[in-house]
C-alpha cells in the first residue's frame, strides 16, 4: 500500500501550540518535508525540532528568495517527485507547515502536485491570523462582522481597493510591503487603531500601534490588525 501524504500545520511558532494530533502524526511518519531558506535553518522544522528522531528521513525543500515564481516552481516541482517516490514506496510523508497548511500554507504547492494523486490527510494548526489576535488582546469580529485577510503582496491599488471594503481586516506577508500597506491605511484613515503584531508568540514577539513601526524593521513574519470600526482596542 501507498503512504499517506500529511500535510501537518505546526501553528505560529510556539512548540506549546502544535496540536496533540500533529504530534503523533509528525512522531509516527518516517519522513519530514519543510520549507527552508537556501541557507540556514527552516522555522518550521524548528518548532517541532525536539520531537524529530535522527531515523526519520527530512527532505528539506529549499526555495529561493527572488520574486521570480520559476525557480520556485521548479524546486517545488523537484520535491514532489521525491516526495512521490516515497510514497509509492509505502513510507508516510509529514509535510510540515507553519500556520495552517490550507491558509497561505507552503504545503499547497505540494498538495496541488501530489493530491490528486495519492491519499492525502491535512491537520490543521493554529494560524498567525489568530496567533496575532491574542497577543495583541485584540478580537477582530464578533457576531455579524466579516473579517477580510489580505496579503500585503498586492498592488497598492488592489490593496487600498480591498480595504476599503472591509469591515474588519488582517494584512500578511509585510516585510519590505510594510510601507505601502501603512499609506493606504493612512489614506482610507484606518491607521489609528491599527495594530501591528510580529513574531506571534515567540519571545520576540512584539506589539505596536502603526505609528510606531520602523518600516526597515519589519519582517515577513509580521501582520497588521484593523479592527471594525465601532471596536476599540481594549
Amino acid at each position: 500500500m501507498t503512504g499517506i501524504l500529511w500535510g501537518l500545520g505546526v501553528g505560529p511558532g510556539d512548540p506549546e501550540l502544535v496540536t496533540v494530533k500533529a504530534l503523533r502524526v509528525l512522531r509516527a511518519a518516517p519522513v519530514v518535508a519543510y520549507l527552508a531558506p537556501e541557507e540556514g535553518r527552516s522555522f518550521a522544522r524548528g518548532i517541532v525540532a525536539s520531537e524529530l528522531d535522527p531515523a526519520k528521513i527530512e527532505i528539506a525543500i529549499r526555495v529561493p528568495m527572488e520574486r521570480a515564481r520559476h525557480p520556485a516552481q521548479a524546486v517545488y516541482d523537484e520535491a514532489a517527485r521525491e516526495i512521490a517516490g516515497h510514497l509509492a514506496a509505502g513510507r508516510d510523508v509529514a509535510v510540515l507547515c507553519q500556520g495552517d497548511p490550507f491558509l497561505y500554507g507552503s504545503f499547497v504547492q505540494i498538495f496541488e502536485r501530489l493530491g490528486a494523486a495519492h491519499r492525502t490527510r491535512v491537520v490543521p494548526g493554529i494560524t498567525s491570523l489568530t496567533a496575532c489576535a491574542a497577543a495583541a488582546r485584540l478580537p477582530l469580529v464578533t457576531r455579524e462582522t466579516a473579517l477580510t485577510a489580505v496579503p500585503a503582496t498586492l498592488p497598492e491599488a488592489a490593496l487600498e481597493r480591498r480595504l476599503k471594503q472591509a469591515e474588519a481586516a488582517a494584512i500578511l506577508k509585510l516585510g519590505r510591503n510594510f510601507a505601502k500597506a501603512r499609506r493606504v491605511l493612512r489614506r482610507l484613515h484606518r491607521a489609528e487603531g491599527a495594530i501591528y503584531v510580529e513574531h506571534a508568540s515567540l519571545e520576540s514577539e512584539r506589539v505596536l500601534a502603526l505609528a510606531e513601526v520602523d518600516p526597515a524593521e519589519v519582517p515577513y513574519f509580521a501582520m497588521i490588525l484593523v479592527p471594525a470600526a465601532e471596536r476599540k482596542r481594549r
